[in-house]
């Protein structure tokens, strides 16, 4: 709570000034592709109201939740609030979002999905966003030309690998697999694939079990007794590697499909590899995307900025965004056209989502990352074991989740 307190007192004190009255602005966290889009779509709805201007501004996801929260504490921020929704947990309980359930008619919401996953958001009896996708999904990504059938289970990776780097000996740079695998969120899948999860039914961490310990050492496995992953991996490292061509494969998400189209690249789309010693497939976690809208807003401002949620959420925008990086849409008229039905990397993309397990929106998950970090990310520096690993974390989601609800 002490925590909580400070950010208030940090959001009054920020000195951000109150946008100008004409000028709406949506904050988002996609990437270059998806927010020339975005940029595409403002303009055409300013036609709309020439009176106003709109505009968009980029954040990495973190930076993004962190500078919203104190903008809008402070009685500023932007009008539209775009991300996934583990954000909506912060947002609601720092009361910094506008609830919706009043704003748009019954049959508004009807027309987004409810299967495979709820894409709108509830908590505590309201609605705090409306999606324009659904998914947020790790995925396998594969390099056709170098792959030509993705391996279906661990085992198969692993022979694939050694042969990769066989091929490629004496090589700086070459490896089969690369991904981000020192963050949190990265490694949630595999820990799935053993049969665990990072929390239970009732939001509290399930961190010292088994399953998070046998994840922790297939991936130490993977980098340092297999050697077919690199012994360090950032997102920007494992990103920069498969867009030149040096990796046959990456662990990512569909915000990430689009740049390697664009830079040449004919992908595939796989799940992640079946765990040999369960049979079950890795489990990423899964949320919908979309809009928030400022608790701040008031009057015009608020009803135009209904209206554009209403557009950006539309489904010929959401079919704009399928086409170029296969988002899967989460209005049921989008979902179920031809042009996304029929595209591959949607269909594959759905595939791997199916497997997944639904991230609850509750503000312990963000403290149950924070937690996770400092630990994993010792396992890989020779700092702490993975059963140690798995027993400090549990430890310290506890101390946060209980310092933060005192």
């Amino acid at each position: 709570m002490a925590a909580l307190l400070l950010l208030m007192v940090l959001g009054l004190l920020a000195g951000c000034a109150p946008d100008r009255e004409n000028r709406i602005l949506v904050w988002h966290s996609m990437r270059p592709i998806e927010s020339d889009i975005l940029r595409q779509a403002l303009a055409e709805f300013a036609l709309r109201h020439p009176e106003y201007v709109f505009d968009e501004l980029f954040y990495a996801p973190e930076t993004a939740r962190t500078n919203f929260i104190i903008s809008a504490l402070g009685g500023s921020g932007p009008a539209l609030f775009w991300g996934a929704n583990d954000n909506i947990g912060p947002l609601v309980e720092l009361g910094v979002i506008k609830p919706l359930e009043e704003v748009y008619s019954k049959a508004f919401l009807d027309s987004f999905l409810t299967t495979p996953l709820p894409a709108n958001t509830w908590m505590n009896g309201h609605l705090w966003q409306i999606a324009d996708r659904i998914g947020n999904h790790l995925c396998l990504v594969y390099n056709k030309k170098l792959v030509p059938r993705p391996p279906q289970t661990m085992n198969e990776l692993i022979d694939f690998g050694k042969r990769y780097m066989a091929a490629h000996k004496g090589q700086q740079n070459y490896y089969p697999l690369v991904w981000n695998y020192t963050e949190p969120f990265f490694a949630v899948p595999f820990i799935g694939g053993y049969g665990g999860w990072v929390m239970d039914e009732k939001f509290q961490p399930t961190l010292d079990q088994p399953a998070v310990v046998k994840a922790g050492k297939l991936i130490w496995e993977l980098a340092r007794v297999h050697k077919i992953i690199p012994l360090e991996c950032d997102y920007e490292i494992a990103n920069a590697l498969f867009k030149d061509g040096y990796a046959a494969m990456i662990i990512n998400g569909s915000w990430s499909w689009a740049t390697y189209i664009e830079n040449g690249i004919d992908i595939g789309i796989a799940r992640i590899p079946k765990i040999d010693e369960t049979g079950l497939w890795p489990t990423p976690a899964v949320s919908p995307l979309g809009y928030s809208i400022n608790v701040n807003l008031r009057g015009k401002k608020l009803e135009i900025a209904r209206e554009l949620l209403a557009w950006l959420t539309s489904a010929p925008l959401q079919l704009r965004f399928a086409e170029v990086s296969g988002a899967i849409p989460s209005r049921v008229e989008a979902f179920q056209a031809p042009e996304v039905t029929a595209n591959p990397l949607v269909s594959a993309s759905l595939d791997q989502l199916l497997a997944g397990r639904i991230m609850p929106p509750v503000t312990e998950m963000r403290w149950i990352w924070d937690a996770m970090r400092p630990s994993y990310q010792g396992i890989f520096t020779g700092r702490v074991t993975p059963e140690q690993a798995a027993r400090d974390m549990q430890a310290l989601a506890l101390k946060l989740i209980k310092e933060n609800r005192e």
